[in-house]
């Protein structure tokens, strides 16, 4: 849980001064003051589909014995490692491996010859600039350097536009001094959300010509973004202007200031557009939704309430994975202590899942780490609660995990069977943010040049690590039966292509179902529902066999791509020729009626 404001997704470099230079950077998310250009007046468009990916919720704890908790006594030897971190409850299980913002005697990385030192820092620029500090003096030839950050962690779905500016001048030194991705210590598990009134949950189009308050281009902003790609709805990247057909923003200094805007019912008046261009008209708006995270989502409950969570990294419960980034060159000369802070996360993060006693210890010295609240209160929102607001409504309020080496080894795909979920939501969120901002994020670096995952697979050679038994998927819901989505959060029809009167692929379909797979690869505490349509050319029954054939075959596509993604989570339907989106009269018409739609929601 970050309570203090926190950037996540947009840096771009400003000052590059000289070898050594001090980075600076236009913005870096929640609380920076939004440095960026204002965006362009421009159309609005539907955000590109971006489904998360689904992983196991969480793994299970791997056993401890003679599990001890840390002691007060820091340690004076091992390795000097030191750590810039927001206020996240993510990192509860590395911080109990620590024993606190020091390494202490007894702890896990003390055990493993690690001294590290925590320090919280919500400013991504001061994170950025402890890499290049860092970076620069080791270039200088200092093996260990005493100056900058050997570590930072920050959220994976920002990791693409993070990563763009800081190594676009990092490999300025050499390409061996870019900063890359080693792990993941946690994950954003609801505490993360897009509010607004019910009637856009119950009803997507309904938030057409709604103005929502937020940090803009950040990771709460990635959540609206992706619902709107899921259920075809335009987004408004003006927020200077207003567009009836699309969802609105109102630009907001940090979370807590985006709750506050819709508490006092904020207003402005703004220039009508429509389609990119400005109609003349004048409007004044009012903020009727809110994206924030814990303690903003309380706030909200508290002061006013009457709004919902619409989706909130409990479904989306891939998306924010916090991500564990090192200068390449120091991680490659010290592949031994990288190992080995590693393991005493992992193991950490077994603590966590498996004891109370460890998770009251660990929330307690997150207090002292983040110099905020207490021990309950981080206990509390690493759970996650529900609660009534103003209007009594029930709100879900925190929600965060963490990791031990299971979840990173299915994270990253490192298990058979399973797909590189992080690279998923890598990439469908960097090409959300260069969709709806090419002129400020116009490229990203591949996963595969910011991605390191060999110390991940020392760790689980160490291990002798077997995918757990415990991580199965749930038994497949056969044909026929009532659907067991109770609340949607999107639907959308894909055009994927069929021989004629048959369920096998053709044309670009190879393509299609490659998209398809990485979508839905980003929505993981979610069920998904296939269902297949025809036109009404033939038999009508001849055409429901049809129509249940065809979604076979992509369900079975996907199961085979990714067995452990995939297996017991998809349902299938058949609809036949009954229920057409257009007219059978036309070829065009036709054409439309054969689809595949895809229904993702929870249960």
């Amino acid at each position: 849980m970050k309570i203090k404001p926190l950037g996540k997704v947009i840096i771009l470099i400003l000052v590059a001064g000289g070898a050594a230079g001090a980075y600076r950077f236009l913005s870096g998310g929640k609380g920076l003051g939004g440095l960026l250009p204002q965006a362009k007046t421009q159309e609005s468009v539907v955000p590109i589909k971006a489904d998360l990916p689904q992983i196991a919720d969480s793994a299970p704890a791997m056993p401890i014995e003679n599990l001890q908790m840390p002691q007060a006594t820091v340690s004076s030897g091992g390795t000097e490692v030191r750590w810039l971190l927001w206020a996240w409850n993510a990192h509860m299980g590395m911080i109990f491996a620590n024993g606190g913002p020091k390494t202490t005697d007894g702890s896990l990385m003390a055990d493993r010859n690690i001294n590290l030192s925590l320090t919280r820092q919500d400013d991504v620029t001061k994170m950025q600039e402890g890499l290049v500090e860092f970076a620069t003096s080791l270039s200088r030839g200092n093996k260990n350097p005493d100056r900058g950050a050997h570590f930072v962690s920050i959220m994976g779905d920002g990791a693409a536009t993070f990563l763009a500016a800081l190594n676009d001048n990092l490999v300025k030194l050499g390409p061996e001094y870019k900063a890359k991705i080693v792990g993941a210590a946690g994950f954003s598990r609801g505490e993360d959300k897009f509010m607004g009134p019910k009637s856009w949950k119950d009803n997507p189009a309904k938030s057409k010509g709604g103005v929502v308050s937020g940090y803009l281009r950040d990771g709460d902003w990635n959540i609206a973004q992706k619902w709107l790609g899921d259920n075809g709805l335009k987004n408004n990247p003006d927020e200077k202007t207003y567009d009836p057909d699309a969802l609105n923003w109102v630009a907001a200094d940090d979370y807590i200031k985006a709750a506050e805007m819709y508490i006092t019912g904020y207003t402005e008046e703004r220039d009508v557009v429509r389609n990119g261009k400005r109609t003349g008209e004048k409007k004044t708006i009012k903020v009727d939704g809110v994206v924030t995270w814990t303690p903003g989502d309380v706030t909200i409950a508290e002061k006013k309430g009457g709004i919902v969570s619409i989706v909130s990294t409990k479904e989306y419960s891939a998306q924010m994975p916090c991500v564990i980034i090192g200068i390449d060159k120091w991680c490659k000369a010290n592949p031994e202590v990288v190992v080995n802070m590693l393991e005493a996360i992992h193991r950490g993060g077994d603590a966590v899942k498996s004891s109370s006693a460890a998770l009251d210890a660990a929330a307690k010295l997150s207090a002292t780490v983040y110099g905020e609240q207490d021990g309950a209160y981080w206990a509390r929102y690493y759970k996650g609660t529900v609660e009534k607001d103003r209007t009594g409504q029930l709100v879900e309020l925190g929600g965060s995990s963490v990791n031990n080496l299971t979840d990173n080894m299915y994270l990253f795909g490192l298990v058979p069977g399973a797909a590189n979920t992080f690279a998923a939501t890598y990439k469908v969120f960097g090409d959300i943010v260069k969709a709806q901002y090419p002129d400020l994020v116009p490229s990203y670096p591949s996963v595969g040049e910011i991605l390191d995952t060999s110390y991940l697979k020392t760790a689980a050679k160490r291990a002798s690590f077997v995918a757990s038994a415990a991580i199965m998927p749930k038994p497949t819901v056969k044909a026929g039966q009532k659907p067991a989505i109770k609340t949607v959060l999107s639907k959308r029809d894909w055009n994927i292509q069929f021989a004629s009167g048959k369920a096998s692929f053709v044309g670009p379909s190879e393509a299609t179902l490659n998209k398809l797979m990485n979508d839905l690869l980003v929505a993981q505490n979610t069920t998904v529902e296939i269902h297949g349509h025809t036109d009404n050319v033939g038999n009508a029954d001849a055409n429901m066999r049809l129509s249940e054939a065809r979604a076979f075959a992509v369900r079975k596509w996907l199961e085979k791509k990714a067995p452990r993604n995939f297996e017991g989570r998809i349902r299938v339907y058949s609809h036949g020729q009954t229920q057409p989106k257009e007219s059978n009269n036309s070829e065009a018409g036709r054409t439309k009626n054969r689809r595949v739609e895809i229904k993702i929601g929870t249960n």
